[in-house]
């Protein structure tokens, strides 16, 4: 099987590129080698390269400068997925996309399923859920896996970022009304991985007999502040770090140009049901990353 995975260079992308090694041969890109931005950049690619699955693994994930560059974020999230889709129907191929928790407004108080109606608040909430939309109804095989608060130990995320602000303050003010579960990325390339392996003989057939939307999250729940604590709790090198204090605080007290859900669990028991993925509580994912 020919896999071309986009986005290799991001979180979830990097992963995938050794998680999925033993299914095909993996064609790798990432920015500049292509722009999601140019639609004929895509479509050249796709041609070029023929793949029988196609994996978007990128993504305009600045969720506030989405607020202010709104076409780029339309171009990447909202378009991009549909003309990938379109292309690998034109082949025959099937398509693996990946979006988001805020896709809902987070006015619940349990977990959100698949068929609960996305209301985002956000530009980049907005856009994710035009990328679902776009790739549902090109007509190709795919899969749509719904994500929430990524993190790992390379690139941009929660984690590094509490890392960093730990070594160099005493004081770090922290979030404490908002809940979700971190979902480690390499949890996410591997409950990925171990789907398409289920069908790795024919994945458009398999897609296209169990693929869809799908919600897929770690186990559990905490709030921004208490995947902080834990961050500092499992460290290796606690004491090394200069933070002497973590203060809770309210979303009012933190403003930012785009809203965020109040409440962003996700139930991945459909992709439990159907693919027998078997997901870990994210402290568990936690202290694996950091070496404990």
């Amino acid at each position: 099987m020919k896999i071309l995975l986009i986005g290799c260079n991001g979180q979830v992308g990097w992963e995938l590129n050794r998680t999925l090694q033993p299914l095909g041969d993996i064609i790798a890109v990432d920015y500049p080698a292509i722009d999601l931005t140019r639609p004929e950049e895509i479509r050249t690619l796709v041609r070029k390269t023929r793949p029988g699955l196609i994996i978007n693994a990128t993504a305009y994930t600045a969720v506030d400068k989405a607020e202010e560059q709104v076409e780029e974020a339309e171009a990447v999230n909202s378009r991009a997925p549909g003309i990938l889709a379109q292309e690998a129907k034109a082949l025959g191929a099937a398509i693996v996309h990946y979006s988001t928790d805020y896709v809902f407004d987070g006015t619940k108080d349990i977990p959100y399923r698949e068929k609960d109606t996305p209301c985002p608040i956000s530009t980049y909430g907005r856009t994710k859920w035009e990328g679902e939309q776009a790739v549902q109804t090109a007509g190709a095989p795919h899969l749509i896996l719904r994500l929430t608060w990524v993190y790992g130990a390379r690139g941009k995320n929660f984690m590094l970022t509490v890392l960093k602000l730990a070594a160099e303050k005493e004081e770090i003010r922290i979030v404490d009304d908002q809940i979700g579960s971190p979902s480690w990325c390499r949890m996410i390339a591997e409950a990925t991985a171990q789907i398409l392996a289920q069908g790795a003989g024919d994945p458009a057939g398999f897609l296209a007999e169990k693929g869809g939307l799908y919600h897929l999250s770690a186990q559990g729940k905490t709030s921004w502040f208490g995947f902080a604590q834990a961050i500092l709790q499992h460290h290796p090198n606690r004491k090394a770090l200069k933070v002497k204090h973590l203060i809770p605080i309210t979303t009012n007290e933190y403003p930012t140009p785009a809203a965020r859900p109040a409440y962003s669990l996700l139930s991945s028991e459909a992709a439990h049901r159907v693919f027998g993925l078997r997901i870990p509580e994210w402290e568990h994912s936690l202290k694996q990353v950091l070496g404990k």
